[in-house]
């Protein structure tokens, strides 16, 4: 990692992953009954917390929950082996319970308590989970799938197919539109659903057949009526909310002109730095302060 590379939440995780051993089920059986191997237990997209962080198990407690999994996730190693574990079959009364833990908590509602590294091993917990509960069933036959490969490919059981199914990701774009001309300006909108008087930046879906840059003059066009030339990109961000991926760009629009879809966008408007320092001033918050929108804004603040 680069000295001036930004490290932004749910990214900079700790863990080697050991993609090599995710192929050798002897060895990955030995790790999870190793006393000192670590279990991150999940329940439902939510972490098992005690004392405000996420519980930690190994030992006893640690066997205990492995037994009641639905399923079982190789991380990686640190020193020791991190496995996830999913105990979404049992109540949330139980799983916390079983855990030794006090309440179910999302990830999100734990940013500004973990640090980053213990945030993006949650985050990468949470979203290979719940891959494995959305893909129990094979898309093309109708058969169940099984795990394998420590949790990174389910195989369908279908006697004419065997397709095999791993995890996927869904890339998204997120662009900090700047002004054409003087005075400095970002473009900001209030999406659909979004209260009145919230802004961000502009977001979307990178579709099938589309570069990154492809898709973010193709969202500016769509959504905000707007012509950028100039990308740059920003940086990434893990986003697994469910499997997101945000890629940040900086662009600049080729004229001030905005015409909002009023589907997607309700309105959109040219902001100066002194106005967006003002909405800081007053409460109002840019962006989340666990995404890359927030990065994007306070980075363009700092530059004037």
């Amino acid at each position: 990692m680069r000295a001036d590379e930004a490290v932004l939440a749910y990214g900079g995780g700790w863990l080697d992953r050991a993609g090599a051993l995710r192929g050798d089920p002897e060895r990955i059986s030995k790790l999870l009954a190793e006393p000192d191997t670590v279990v991150l237990p999940l329940w439902r997209d939510r972490c098992l917390v005690a004392a405000d962080v996420p519980v930690r198990l190994t030992g006893d407690r640690a066997a205990g929950v492995l037994a009641a999994a639905d399923e079982t996730v190789f991380l990686g190693v640190d020193g020791t082996a991190v496995f996830a574990v999913d105990l979404s079959g049992l109540s949330e009364d139980a799983a916390v319970e079983l855990a030794g833990a006090t309440v179910a908590v999302d990830v999100r509602a734990l940013v500004g308590r973990l640090g980053p590294a213990e945030a993006a091993v949650q985050a990468y917990a949470r979203g290979v989970l719940h891959w494995h509960r959305q893909q129990r069933f094979c898309g093309t036959c109708g058969a169940s799938t099984v795990t394998g490969g420590g949790g990174y490919v389910r195989s369908c059981t279908g006697p004419d197919c065997g397709r095999l199914l791993f995890p996927r990701i869904e890339p998204a774009i997120i662009v900090l539109v700047e002004a054409p001309g003087a005075p400095d300006r970002c473009l900001l909108a209030r999406h659909a659903g979004a209260p009145e008087g919230a802004y961000s930046t502009l977001a979307g879906f990178v579709e099938v057949g589309e570069s990154l840059e492809d898709a973010v003059r193709r969202e500016m066009a769509e959504e905000a009526g707007v012509t950028v030339v100039d990308l740059a990109y920003q940086g990434s961000q893990a986003w697994p909310f469910p499997a997101g991926l945000m890629v940040g760009f900086r662009a600049t629009a080729a004229s001030e002109e905005v015409r909002v879809d009023g589907v997607e966008l309700l309105e959109a408007r040219w902001f100066t730095r002194d106005e967006l320092r003002e909405r800081a001033a007053a409460g109002r918050p840019l962006g989340r302060v666990d995404s890359i929108d927030h990065h994007l804004l306070h980075r363009w603040l700092a530059e004037g």
